[in-house]
């Protein structure tokens, strides 16, 4: 998918070429631009991305200085050519593709070439080169071609990674699993000050206050993308991400600016702070021409198809929702503006262009990548009833109508995937969540934190008090980890991975609850019991010799 017009207009001539010179969508020929000579620029490590059936995108961003305070990573004005290679082997001594993309000052001097010409449901490796230096090996894997026969599918999914909560120990053992694909559900970064939390570290001077502009913004990133666990997960599997709140300001939704500042609650100013956000959002991710923002606007919901097995649809739930209603995302007793039928969490055209998709979809498998929970959640074991408005909780009309289709078209196994709440949790949907006698639709799997929440514990307080109100809710565990998936064509098999503790480095791993769905029969069943089931970590996969699948079809 190209750079719209209205893309191309905003950039202007120089803006426009620097974005496509960063694809490699059109020859590098067109802009001299000198090798690098300098310190080592690969700091922020590599990443691949949105795998096609025929190509995939690759990124890096050259940052010698990476926490520089102008958020230019230590780089000059001067654009440097980046080559880039992929092959069929860790060696390249069978490489397929070879090209050049221009890093740029106007994007942070990151690329995000769009390789084509791939085989499908097929094991790469890539890699960068400026001037003399050359990045860590990535490892990327295309999508299988639509329609294909996949025998299995295994991805994880992870959100909500605060640097200063803690360290990044689940990407660690993420890296070693056998995955095809990582999801990352939002608040990749948080925008706010420093919370001190890592074991040895002390605030860098320059990131303690709340991020607002482009260089604030950059530095959140790249202090994040610097740390070694999280560059060792993005090398070793291609990811799709999306944001939440935090990429920007905690609990914004659409025009409203959430829990911000009293100066950036000014519309144009909250407006130029989002503009800046994205930017640096995609600067430091493996997105598309087709993500670029056009100021304080983004497209962030696309379709990941693999084979005849799995859809996962991304969504953006903060572009285009209905400001808060009743309070700012707090639990609230009464709130009837909640049922107001014109309030939304998607917005009309991305509810329907979310509902045509599931209705059309031959994939075995619906997945809805989710920030916020989709699930009732009502805080309160008594009589009240309690709910949060920053999740569909406050968005009925919507939650009703996506869940309410799916029921009435018959659409099969529908599965949510969900960040944001910092705890692990499984949870069947119904049509009404008002009505304990509607029928179960589909299912939620929520994500706890990589970090956020600090260490946390296997079960809290709240946690005893959701399960107490809300019959529903089968799980909750308040430790910090990520979800791995594995679907074949009879079972979908959720693995609630945790680590012990994050304030420390060194934590080891393991599953503390699978769940599973069976084809065709929407809810959650937990399997082999709630206590912890061992699962010691598998290979390093990153180390597989040459092309070998992990798991040949």
């Amino acid at each position: 998918m190209g750079m719209s017009r209205r893309q191309v207009l905003r950039l202007g001539a120089a803006g426009s070429a620097a974005v496509l010179l960063g694809t490699s969508a059109v020859s590098s020929a067109r802009l001299r631009a000198p090798r690098w000579v300098g310190g080592y620029p690969f700091s922020l490590g590599v990443a691949s991305g949105d795998p096609l059936p025929d190509g995939v995108v690759l990124w890096t961003r050259l940052a010698p200085d990476p926490l520089a305070p102008d958020g230019h990573g230590g780089m000059a004005w001067a654009p440097v050519s980046v080559d880039y290679e992929v092959a069929l082997d860790e060696n390249f001594r069978q490489v397929v593709v070879r090209g050049t993309a221009v890093a740029t000052r106007e994007l942070a001097h990151s690329v995000h070439p769009e390789v084509r010409g791939l085989e499908p449901d097929h094991w790469y490796f890539y890699r960068f080169r400026a001037g003399s230096e050359i990045s860590p090996i990535g490892r990327t894997r295309t999508a299988p071609a639509a329609g294909q026969a996949v025998a299995r599918m295994r991805f994880a999914f992870a959100s909500c990674q605060s640097w200063s909560s803690g360290y990044f120990t689940a990407y660690e053992h993420m890296s070693r699993e056998d995955l095809d694909l990582v999801v990352h559900l939002g608040d990749y970064i948080y925008e706010k000050s420093w919370v001190h939390g890592r074991e040895g570290m002390a605030a860098h001077p320059d990131i303690t206050a709340e991020a607002v502009d482009l260089a604030d913004y950059r530095q959140r990133f790249a202090q994040v993308k610097a740390d070694p666990q999280l560059r060792a997960a993005h090398a070793a599997f291609p990811w799709l991400t999306t944001m939440d709140d935090h990429e920007i300001a905690n609990n914004w939704a659409g025009e409203s600016s959430g829990v911000a500042f009293d100066i950036y609650r000014i519309p144009a100013l909250f407006r130029r702070r989002k503009a800046a956000a994205f930017q640096a959002m995609y600067e430091h991710q493996p997105l598309r021409i087709a993500q670029m923002p056009s100021g304080p606007n983004i497209l962030l919901h696309r379709r990941y198809r693999f084979g005849d097995l799995a859809e996962i649809t991304m969504l953006d739930t903060r572009s285009y929702r209905s400001a808060l209603a009743c309070s700012d995302g707090n639990p609230v007793a009464e709130c009837a503006d909640r049922y107001a039928a014109d309030r939304t969490i998607l917005g009309r055209r991305q509810r329907n262009w979310l509902i045509d998709g599931l209705i059309d979809s031959p994939a075995r498998w619906q997945v809805l990548g989710n920030q916020v929970s989709m699930s009732r959640t009502d805080t309160d074991p008594g009589p009240a009833t309690v709910m949060g408005t920053d999740s569909w909780d406050g968005y009925i009309a919507d939650r009703n109508t996506v869940l309410g289709t799916a029921a009435e078209r018959g659409v099969p196994n529908l599965v949510v995937i969900t960040g944001d709440r910092h705890e692990h949790c499984a949870a069947d949907l119904r049509r009404d969540h008002d009505d304990l006698t509607s029928p179960v639709v589909a299912s939620e799997f929520i994500g706890t934190s990589i970090t956020s929440g600090g260490n946390g514990v296997d079960l809290s307080d709240s946690g005893r008090r959701l399960l107490a109100a809300n019959p529903d809710l089968k799980f909750t565990n308040n430790q910090r980890g990520y979800v791995r998936v594995e679907i074949d064509h009879q079972l979908w098999r959720t693995d609630f991975r945790v680590v012990p503790y994050v304030r420390r480095p060194g934590a080891p791993v393991h599953t503390r609850a699978t769940f599973v769905v069976q084809d065709r029969v929407p809810g959650v069943i937990e399997a082999g019991g709630s206590q912890a089931i061992p699962d010691p970590d598998p290979p390093d996969s990153a180390a597989l010799p040459g092309n070998a699948d992990p798991h040949p079809r």
